[in-house]
Protein backbone atom coordinates (compact mmCIF):
# COMPACT_ATOMS: atom_id res chain seq x y z
CA UNK A 1 0.00 0.00 0.00
CA UNK A 2 2.71 2.46 0.73
CA UNK A 3 4.65 1.38 -2.34
CA UNK A 4 1.73 2.01 -4.76
CA UNK A 5 1.10 5.45 -3.01
CA UNK A 6 5.04 6.57 -3.36
CA UNK A 7 4.64 5.55 -6.71
CA UNK A 8 1.57 7.74 -7.23
CA UNK A 9 3.23 11.01 -5.55
CA UNK A 10 6.05 10.29 -7.74
CA UNK A 11 4.79 9.84 -10.76
CA UNK A 12 2.33 12.98 -10.48
CA UNK A 13 5.82 15.10 -9.18
CA UNK A 14 7.47 14.05 -12.12
CA UNK A 15 4.03 14.81 -14.30
CA UNK A 16 4.42 18.57 -12.93
CA UNK A 17 8.36 18.88 -13.29
CA UNK A 18 7.87 17.66 -17.26
CA UNK A 19 4.86 20.21 -17.63
CA UNK A 20 6.88 23.14 -16.21
CA UNK A 21 9.65 22.39 -18.49
CA UNK A 22 7.71 22.80 -21.49
CA UNK A 23 6.43 26.55 -20.22
CA UNK A 24 8.50 28.93 -22.38
CA UNK A 25 10.23 31.22 -20.00
CA UNK A 26 9.85 35.16 -21.05
CA UNK A 27 11.38 37.14 -18.54
CA UNK A 28 9.52 40.40 -17.66
CA UNK A 29 10.78 44.34 -17.65
CA UNK A 30 11.35 46.42 -14.12
CA UNK A 31 7.98 48.01 -13.94
CA UNK A 32 7.05 51.36 -11.78
CA UNK A 33 4.07 52.80 -10.73
CA UNK A 34 1.53 54.78 -12.95
CA UNK A 35 1.35 58.08 -12.18
CA UNK A 36 -1.89 60.03 -12.93
CA UNK A 37 -0.63 64.18 -13.30
CA UNK A 38 -2.70 66.98 -12.44
CA UNK A 39 -4.06 69.42 -14.83
CA UNK A 40 -0.99 72.28 -14.92
CA UNK A 41 -2.94 75.08 -12.90
CA UNK A 42 -0.99 78.21 -11.04
CA UNK A 43 -1.99 80.10 -8.48
CA UNK A 44 0.14 83.73 -6.79
CA UNK A 45 2.54 83.56 -4.91
CA UNK A 46 2.93 87.86 -3.35
CA UNK A 47 3.16 87.84 0.26
CA UNK A 48 3.97 91.15 1.65
CA UNK A 49 7.42 92.39 2.26
CA UNK A 50 9.00 89.59 -0.26
CA UNK A 51 11.11 91.24 -2.75
CA UNK A 52 9.48 88.41 -5.75
CA UNK A 53 6.86 87.48 -6.91
CA UNK A 54 5.64 84.25 -9.18
CA UNK A 55 2.98 82.00 -10.04
CA UNK A 56 3.44 78.12 -8.77
CA UNK A 57 1.20 74.89 -9.27
CA UNK A 58 -2.24 74.98 -6.97
CA UNK A 59 -0.93 71.14 -6.18
CA UNK A 60 1.52 72.56 -4.45
CA UNK A 61 2.34 74.66 -1.35
CA UNK A 62 4.65 77.11 -0.38
CA UNK A 63 6.42 76.07 3.27
CA UNK A 64 9.08 78.57 4.84
CA UNK A 65 12.49 77.56 5.06
CA UNK A 66 13.21 77.11 8.09
CA UNK A 67 16.69 75.48 8.54
CA UNK A 68 20.11 76.10 6.37
CA UNK A 69 21.83 73.29 7.49
CA UNK A 70 21.44 73.32 10.87
CA UNK A 71 21.80 77.30 11.15
CA UNK A 72 18.91 79.98 10.24
CA UNK A 73 18.65 80.83 6.75
CA UNK A 74 20.66 84.03 5.67
CA UNK A 75 17.39 85.86 5.40
CA UNK A 76 13.75 85.48 5.63
CA UNK A 77 13.24 85.13 2.15
CA UNK A 78 13.88 81.14 1.61
CA UNK A 79 11.10 78.95 1.01
CA UNK A 80 10.16 75.78 -0.48
CA UNK A 81 7.69 74.65 -2.93
CA UNK A 82 6.09 71.13 -1.04
CA UNK A 83 5.01 68.83 -3.89
CA UNK A 84 3.46 66.37 -1.36
CA UNK A 85 2.10 64.03 -4.06
CA UNK A 86 5.49 63.52 -5.75
CA UNK A 87 7.19 63.51 -2.45
CA UNK A 88 9.56 66.57 -3.87
CA UNK A 89 10.34 70.23 -3.03
CA UNK A 90 11.88 72.60 -4.97
CA UNK A 91 14.36 74.76 -2.55
CA UNK A 92 14.56 78.69 -2.98
CA UNK A 93 17.54 80.26 -1.93
CA UNK A 94 17.43 84.39 -1.98
CA UNK A 95 20.54 86.34 -2.16
CA UNK A 96 20.80 90.29 -2.01
CA UNK A 97 23.57 91.57 -4.63
CA UNK A 98 25.21 94.33 -2.45
CA UNK A 99 25.79 91.90 0.67
CA UNK A 100 26.97 89.13 -2.09
CA UNK A 101 28.89 89.87 -5.59
CA UNK A 102 27.19 88.72 -8.17
CA UNK A 103 30.26 87.17 -9.70
CA UNK A 104 30.48 84.61 -6.43
CA UNK A 105 26.54 83.91 -6.59
CA UNK A 106 26.91 82.86 -9.89
CA UNK A 107 30.25 80.31 -9.30
CA UNK A 108 28.32 79.24 -6.49
CA UNK A 109 25.13 78.30 -8.39
CA UNK A 110 27.57 76.48 -11.29
CA UNK A 111 29.56 74.47 -8.77
CA UNK A 112 26.74 73.27 -6.99
CA UNK A 113 24.74 71.95 -10.15
CA UNK A 114 28.59 70.72 -10.92
CA UNK A 115 29.17 69.26 -7.74
CA UNK A 116 26.76 66.45 -9.23
CA UNK A 117 29.42 65.15 -12.31
CA UNK A 118 30.65 62.03 -10.39
CA UNK A 119 26.84 60.81 -10.64
CA UNK A 120 25.60 63.11 -13.68
CA UNK A 121 25.41 61.55 -17.30
CA UNK A 122 25.15 65.14 -18.51
CA UNK A 123 24.49 68.48 -17.61
CA UNK A 124 22.78 70.77 -19.80
CA UNK A 125 23.05 74.63 -18.83
CA UNK A 126 20.10 76.74 -20.84
CA UNK A 127 20.48 80.32 -20.51
CA UNK A 128 16.95 82.31 -19.99
CA UNK A 129 15.68 86.01 -20.18
CA UNK A 130 11.60 86.43 -19.92
CA UNK A 131 9.47 89.71 -20.48
CA UNK A 132 9.83 90.52 -16.76
CA UNK A 133 13.34 91.48 -17.16
CA UNK A 134 14.75 88.45 -15.80
CA UNK A 135 17.58 86.67 -16.42
CA UNK A 136 19.58 83.50 -15.43
CA UNK A 137 20.49 79.54 -16.02
CA UNK A 138 18.03 76.75 -15.95
CA UNK A 139 20.16 73.40 -15.54
CA UNK A 140 19.52 69.66 -16.48
CA UNK A 141 21.00 67.49 -14.71
CA UNK A 142 20.92 63.61 -16.30
CA UNK A 143 21.70 60.33 -14.62
CA UNK A 144 21.20 59.21 -10.98
CA UNK A 145 22.21 62.87 -9.10
CA UNK A 146 20.35 64.35 -6.46
CA UNK A 147 18.56 66.88 -8.42
CA UNK A 148 17.79 66.50 -12.20
CA UNK A 149 16.52 70.11 -12.65
CA UNK A 150 18.22 73.72 -11.02
CA UNK A 151 17.86 77.33 -11.54
CA UNK A 152 18.97 80.70 -10.75
CA UNK A 153 17.72 84.01 -12.17
CA UNK A 154 18.61 87.60 -11.03
CA UNK A 155 18.07 91.74 -12.29
CA UNK A 156 22.17 91.91 -11.89
CA UNK A 157 21.66 94.23 -9.73
CA UNK A 158 20.52 94.35 -6.45
CA UNK A 159 18.46 90.63 -6.45
CA UNK A 160 19.62 86.77 -6.98
CA UNK A 161 17.48 83.67 -6.70
CA UNK A 162 18.15 80.16 -6.66
CA UNK A 163 15.90 76.88 -6.79
CA UNK A 164 16.70 73.39 -6.77
CA UNK A 165 14.06 70.26 -7.47
CA UNK A 166 14.93 67.62 -4.75
CA UNK A 167 12.91 64.21 -3.96
CA UNK A 168 12.56 62.31 -0.45
CA UNK A 169 13.89 59.43 -2.75
CA UNK A 170 16.75 57.49 -3.72
CA UNK A 171 17.99 59.55 -7.33
CA UNK A 172 16.77 56.93 -9.78
CA UNK A 173 17.00 58.19 -13.35
CA UNK A 174 14.56 55.98 -14.84
CA UNK A 175 11.99 55.89 -12.20
CA UNK A 176 11.71 59.86 -11.49
CA UNK A 177 11.68 60.64 -15.23
CA UNK A 178 8.49 61.21 -15.82
CA UNK A 179 7.95 63.21 -12.31
CA UNK A 180 11.02 65.43 -13.27
CA UNK A 181 9.54 66.42 -16.70
CA UNK A 182 6.18 67.09 -15.07
CA UNK A 183 7.87 69.49 -12.64
CA UNK A 184 10.10 71.11 -15.04
CA UNK A 185 7.23 72.76 -16.61
CA UNK A 186 5.71 73.59 -13.64
CA UNK A 187 9.63 75.25 -12.95
CA UNK A 188 9.90 76.57 -16.38
CA UNK A 189 6.36 78.67 -15.43
CA UNK A 190 7.73 80.20 -12.38
CA UNK A 191 10.43 81.56 -13.99
CA UNK A 192 8.53 83.20 -17.19
CA UNK A 193 6.45 84.55 -14.32
CA UNK A 194 8.89 85.37 -12.09
CA UNK A 195 9.02 89.52 -11.24
CA UNK A 196 11.22 91.28 -8.55
CA UNK A 197 9.08 93.74 -6.77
Amino acid sequence: MKTSLIKNISFFVLLILVAACNSPYSPRPKGYFKIDFPKHEYKVFEQPGYPYTFEYPVYASILKDSTFFEARPENPYWINIDFPRFNGKIYISYKEIGKNQLNKLVNDAYNMTYKHTTRATEIVDSPMHTANGVSGVFFSVGGNAATAKQFFVTDSVKHFLRGALYFDASPNEDSLNVVNNFLQDDMKHLISTFRWK
